[in-house]
């Protein structure tokens, strides 16, 4: 069974949310928060269209791409206007994982190719208005791009016919029955438009909506039945759960079938309350939601290992973690890397939004860009000396400094330590 999947719209214009390419009603006027609402609401991916005019409402947009990226857990793609490969650099940059590019534009084509070449077809879709294009330009568009954004109806039954990259149908129809037909054709990857695009939508009941059509909806799908499992004396199976980035053990848990089936269906962590004898969506109170990244089975079969990102404090008591009291054993340095990297990232950040007198990180923040860069450049000069002498203690502890104003400037251009990470893990 194919899967698809409901992505939402946001045209950016003047640094707010309008409703449609050419209907300039402001539908919010706080786009971060918007995408975010999709994001936490059930979207399985979000499209962002900048209308700008100018270059410089351009990077506001892409400004507004770059924060939209910190708070989804969803995959981007964006586009609108893009005149040239630095345009496409810059989306990339802001956490799309694809560009696209405008097929309709008079250099789209050479734009496309060259995109490609630089970047890789699998970071680049292209958008299309009509069935000619596709038809004329087929060979080109299957080399060049990994997926089809159609801005408008067509005869999709021919257009599936023309080319087998996943596409997206971007739709104004409004009609549920209309949305249904979309869906359910082979070739279609994902639904967009007005639609979709509704602040308001209940993308979880509409998902169900789409169950009884017999089209499946959903980023996750258990291949093994509840039945299979292996359950206690009162029809539960235990779950660990494990931060997907860190690997620390944040709680164990209890799920029933109904439990399990709508963490599956949602995605976000939902378990069995003993004490209260009913499910809970663990954050539904407190908004530190639990987003499933995996799900397996112990070799018996009466165990689940739970992998989520974790929003705030997985403990009720404001902690990271429900096992934070130690009992037995002799102390020993436990700390993440990553763990480590994000604590300090995060307080440079804070120090940045929250000023400390006398600190010398805000010291840093307050000269600005070149002094950061001029400290990185004497640092990094600084441990070229140190791995020269003898002593690899030196080279520790510059490195340790390097790192540190390495991480100012991360948060002075607005790179997280997971752009990184992704970057590293992609090459």
């Amino acid at each position: 069974m194919s899967y698809k999947r409901l992505i939402p719209c946001i045209f950016i214009a003047g640094k707010k949310a309008v409703r449609w390419f050419h209907d300039d009603e402001v539908i919010s006027e706080d786009v971060i928060g918007l995408a975010k609402s999709y994001s936490d609401s059930g979207a399985d991916e979000l499209i962002v269209f900048d209308l700008s005019e100018t270059d410089d409402e351009h990077e506001a947009s892409i400004d507004l791409m770059r924060r939209i990226n910190r708070v989804i857990r969803i995959p981007m793609i964006a586009g609108g206007n893009l005149k040239r490969q630095e345009d496409v650099k810059k989306i990339l940059y802001a956490g799309a994982k694809r560009a696209i590019i405008n097929f309709s534009k008079y250099d789209g084509v050479e734009m496309m190719e060259d995109a490609k070449k630089r970047f890789g077809k699998e970071k680049i879709a292209v958008s299309l208005n009509d069935f000619d294009a596709l038809f004329k330009r087929q060979r080109v568009i299957q080399e060049s791009c990994s997926e089809i954004i159609f801005m408008h109806r067509l005869d999709l039954n021919s257009v599936m016919n023309v080319t087998d990259i996943p596409s997206v149908i971007v739709t104004d129809t409004m009609e549920e029955p209309e949305l249904f037909k979309i869906l359910k054709c082979p070739g279609v990857k994902g639904l967009s438009g007005r639609y979709i695009s509704r602040p308001e939508l209940d993308f979880n009941a509409f998902k169900e909506k789409c169950g009884i059509e017999g089209i499946q909806i959903t980023s996750f799908e258990s291949i093994m039945d509840f039945s299979e499992f292996k359950l206690n004396e009162n029809g539960l199976i235990p779950v660990v759960v494990q931060h997907y980035k860190t690997q620390e053990v944040l709680l164990l848990a209890y799920m029933n079938e109904e439990a399990f089936e709508r963490t599956v269906r949602t995605g976000r962590m939902t378990y069995y309350s003993r004490s209260r004898k009913g499910l809970w969506v663990k954050g539904e109170t407190s908004g530190h939601f639990q987003y499933v990244k995996s799900i397996t089975i112990d070799c018996d079969k009466d165990t689940l290992l739970a992998k989520v990102e974790q929003v705030g404090a997985a403990c009720h008591t404001g902690n990271p973690t429900c096992f934070y009291q130690p009992l037995v054993g002799m102390d020993y340095d436990g700390k993440n890397p990553l763990q480590i990297f994000e604590m300090v990232y995060d307080t440079i950040a804070d120090r940045r939004e929250h000023p400390k007198e006398g600190s010398y990180t805000n010291y840093l923040f307050d000269k600005g860009l070149d002094k950061i860069l001029k400290k990185i450049g004497e640092e990094a000069t600084e441990i070229v000396i140190a791995a020269k002498n003898k002593n690899p203690e030196e080279v520790k502890y510059e490195l340790a400094d390097f790192l540190y104003h390495a991480m100012v400037l991360m948060v002075e251009k607005g790179v997280k330590w997971e752009d990184i990470i992704k970057e590293l893990a992609d090459r």
